[in-house]
């Protein structure tokens, strides 16, 4: 199909893919939403055209039943992953040599980025110099991980680090690293004239699920884990089925006082209860123009929180405002215009919708002040209701002591989501000017800190003088970086971590991120909040959740009187006035100038050089992945998995923070002892993320997050099971070794929505190190799914009303899944058949959740970094 036109942008002529001449052949196909138009060029320009026929027979019902392949423009990953990953790569390059191949096949072809911001950790807070001694303590600590770094930079191609200390891998993603419309110069053909360049969609694969945030300049992109990352980075186009897509219609505006993490909050209860997961979610309707930018990253980060793959907006003139706003080129903005405008991804007021798959309408001005908690970011309440959220979760309990339930302990501003965004965070710098003029003071058993997801957000906060006030209230940058989002939030204070063990307190930490799931945000932390900025320091300044904001004063100010929230609360006229006259395109210009620098530190930080790496034995955070050791050119047969043991069972919405904790290793935990054994003290001990490249501490982790409830050990806490026959009960990871032992294969149980939350693909490596050869589950969060299936585990899906507790599930039981032999094909079907110990026996039919051809073929190969490797060799051959 010939559709290559031209597009003359100022004096400078682009080649592209035409969408409007690919409608003569593909009637229809300007019809399509915006995300779908970009699938659609990325076929037309790859010469997919066995494929292109799924998008019109998507325009006739609108539902996910054809396979694509999409090949995107380049990959994102923060080091929490890509370390992971790069140790993953060096170990397949070791097998290649092994195998008799050329490692330096296995090489990036698309344009990767590293961001380091997932190490960093409150420990210093409250002064001013914070964010310096965090970093110090950072490279301290991390030494042996960002070494090896310096080697991946060297040992591979089109491998970029932005250093530590630059900020959050989505915000610099958004602020500087994303292009909107990307441009290739093409080679000479025949003799003849250098072609003009080629024109096409920025698109990002990142592997973080916050990679979505991307989508709010009218970039296709989504987060996925190590292994799909890997495997894309390296060449691979990702299949996947045409989605649905869920037209998102917003009317009104936001009402004075209300906030854009309030809308997110309600955006994520309601596409959530809507059930979006594997959808693509593309906003649209008149309520979009009211909304800047920064409040469509907001809403766009939180994507995976309402389950969706993508939150999408097209391009439009207030996306152009922005990229001028941060300092891109004047040259690239009229290439984003005019290109988008030729493409038909350009939103006008005036155009005619596109053909959704589904409506959902979202009236912004019926969104109130809120928050979300205390465990779930869906659990959105109005704000006044904040104290009977809490007492319904933990019911109030008599206590004399000093630090009481539902006290604040940690009121953090922190992620992306919201410190990407200037209205809230001038917003909080003005409430903390108020607040100061008041008289008011921050409670003394509250952690504070602020940790911006770029060095812009530091810069415009002490132009604007609104620093100060936040200094007077404990409120000095500590970081840039994710910090208390993902669990780095450092210890609390001595003696409020003895009076909450002592007194069994159930404390609180308020947050300005995306995720408060049970146990992510501090190990002693029981109550987890989402807040706007302004409001943690409201809650920081109240000290409880109980405190009722919308009704009962904040405090006492310095003239005795009562201090309410609406007092001191932010103006709307204020908030742009000092947005409009600090922040212009200067800021982003000068700090992103010198970004791939870092510090002095960081520059003289050596590495090892070579293709391959030297493994040094004694490492205990660089270890050699085990995945790729026995891995033989051909692929093993599949077979039935027959005679299994149930390794855990476990609720509705397991996350991956369940499966694989990021934050601290707690004393007394398998990883704990195991590092214990080595000699390592538990102060350096690190986190878990700092471990991700030592699988035996990994595994040990596995289903090991101090909240974790499996139901085969009921009213017990954390890594605990039964193991059969003989009823014993013990750590998970004690019994999958007894069972690796006795050579018995395992099966994980599971509820709706199991591993939700993070891309973090050590819950699927940790679950098959544990030997665990399928889930069976009542459904699946996409990106987890994909990484079991990437790691050669199956997920398997329970029919429609069957649930464990339908089944009458104990653990007790024998599993036989029989099909896989000799059925395996996409969502096809595999017979689960149950021994209970009377000698019952009964028979059920399971989904097989693997959804694509190609991801037939990964769990063939025992995994997708597997098939890589394999297919590599052959092509080499």
């Amino acid at each position: 199909m010939n559709v290559r036109r031209a597009l003359k942008v100022g004096a400078k002529s682009y080649d592209y893919y035409s969408i409007e001449a690919a409608e003569a052949e593909l009637p229809g196909v300007t019809r399509l939403p915006c995300s779908l138009k970009v699938v659609l060029e990325n076929l037309l320009r790859h010469g997919e055209s066995g494929e292109l026929s799924a998008l019109t027979q998507w325009l006739k019902n609108r539902k996910a039943e054809r396979e694509i392949s999409f090949r995107f423009t380049r990959v994102l990953m923060p080091d929490s992953s890509g370390i992971p990953l790069l140790g993953d790569l060096a170990a397949m390059r070791d097998a290649t040599v092994r195998l008799g191949g050329d490692p330096k096949r296995l090489n990036p072809s698309v344009p990767v980025d590293l961001v380091v911001d997932h190490a960093v950790m409150v420990d210093a807070y409250g002064v001013p110099d914070a964010a310096a001694r965090n970093q110090a303590l950072e490279l301290q600590r991390n030494h042996e991980r960002y070494a090896f770094l310096r080697w991946g930079a060297q040992a591979f191609d089109n491998f970029r680090i932005v250093p530590p200390g630059i900020g959050i891998c989505h915000q610099v993603n958004l602020e500087y690293l994303a292009r909107v419309v990307w441009t290739r110069s093409l080679e000479e053909k025949a003799g003849k004239a250098e072609a003009s360049p080629l024109a096409y969609p920025d698109s990002v694969l990142g592997m973080d699920s916050h990679t979505a945030m991307i989508n709010s300049l009218g970039i296709l992109g989504w987060g996925v884990g190590g292994l799909e990352g890997g495997a894309g980075a390296l060449g691979e186009s990702v299949a996947m089925l045409v989605p649905e897509v869920i037209g998102c219609r917003l009317t009104g505006k936001l009402r004075p006082g209300v906030t854009s993490t309030d809308l997110v909050l309600t955006v994520t209860q309601m596409l959530r209860k809507h059930k979006v997961v594997d959808k693509f979610v593309e906003y649209f309707g008149p309520g979009v123009a009211e909304l800047s930018l920064p409040d469509r990253a907001t809403i766009a980060n939180m994507t995976p929180e309402n389950g969706a793959t993508m939150g999408f907006f097209p391009v439009d003139a207030e996306t152009l405002r922005y990229l001028r706003l941060t300092g891109r080129s004047e040259e690239q903005v009229g290439l984003v215009e005019a290109y988008s405008k030729a493409q038909g991804l350009w939103r006008e007021p005036s155009m005619p919708a596109a053909e959704f798959t589904e409506i959902v309408e979202i009236d912004l001005s019926t969104v109130e002040p809120s928050v979300s908690g205390p465990s779930r970011p869906q659990d959105r309440v109005r704000l006044g209701s904040a104290p009977a959220a809490f007492l319904m979760a933990f019911p109030e309990k008599k206590q004399s002591g000093q630090l009481k339930d539902g006290d604040v302990v940690i009121a953090a501003i922190t992620s992306c989501t919201n410190t990407s965004n200037p209205s809230v965070m001038i917003g909080a710098g003005l409430l903390a000017r108020n607040a100061v003029k008041k008289g008011l003071k921050v409670k003394p058993w509250v952690k504070t800190s602020l940790s911006p997801g770029s060095r812009v957000v530091a810069d415009y906060l002490a132009k604007s003088g609104l620093q100060p006030s936040l200094d007077a209230l404990g409120y000095q940058p500590a970081g840039f970086g994710c910090m208390t989002c993902m669990g780095n939030s450092g210890p609390l204070p001595a003696e409020i971590s003895r009076q909450i063990e002592k007194d069994a307190i159930t404390a609180v930490a308020v947050l300005s991120g995306n995720r408060n799931f049970e146990g992510r945000i501090h190990t002693q932390v029981r109550a987890n909040f989402l807040a706007s900025p302004p409001l943690v320091i409201a809650y920081a300044i109240a000290g409880s959740v109980l405190v009722d904001l919308e009704r009962e004063p904040l405090g006492t100010g310095s003239d005795g009187k009562p201090v309410f929230l609406r007092d001191i609360w932010p103006d709307g006229a204020e908030i742009r006035r000092i947005i409009d006259e600090v922040i212009v395109p200067q800021l982003y210009k000068e700090r992103y100038a010198t970004v791939l620098e870092g510090t002095p530190e960081w520059r003289k930080l050596q590495g090892d050089a070579g293709v391959t790496y030297r493994w040094k034995p004694a490492s205990t955070f660089i270890r050699r992945p085990p995945f790729f050791e026995d891995m033989e050119r051909k692929e093993a047969k599949v077979g039935d998995i027959l005679g299994a043991r149930v390794l855990g069972i476990f609720g509705d919405m397991f996350t991956t923070d369940h499966i694989s904790p990021i934050g601290v290793i707690s004393a007394q935990t398998p990883a704990a002892q195991y590092l214990e054994s080595l000699g390592i003290a538990p102060g350096d001990f690190v986190n878990y993320a700092a471990r991700r490249l030592n699988h035996d501490v990994m595994a040990r982790g596995t289903f090991a997050n101090i909240r974790v409830k499996n139901e085969m050990t009921p009213g017990v806490e954390g890594s605990s099971t039964t193991h059969h026959p003989d009823g014993k009960r013990m750590s998970i990871h004690a019994a999958a070794e007894r069972y690796r032992e006795e050579g018995v294969p395992l099966v994980v149980i599971a509820g709706a929505e199991y591993g939700a939350g993070s891309s973090r693909d050590w819950a699927a490596k940790g679950t098959r190190l544990l030997g665990v050869k399928a889930v069976i589950a009542e459904s699946f969060e996409r990106i987890h799914r994909s990484n079991l299936v990437g790691m050669g585990v199956l997920p398997l899906q329970l029919p429609q009303g069957v649930t464990r507790k339908t089944l009458g599930l104990d653990g007790s039981e024998v599993v036989n899944l029989a099909g896989i032999a000799t059925g395996l094909a996409p969502r096809a079907s595999v017979t689960m058949e149950i021994l209970r110990k009377d000698g019952m026996r009964e028979t059920l039919d399971l989904l097989v959740r693997l959804d694509t051809k190609r991801e037939v073929e990964y769990f063939r190969h025992g995994g997708q970094l597997h098939y890589v490797v394999r297919d590599r060799l052959e092509k080499a051959a």
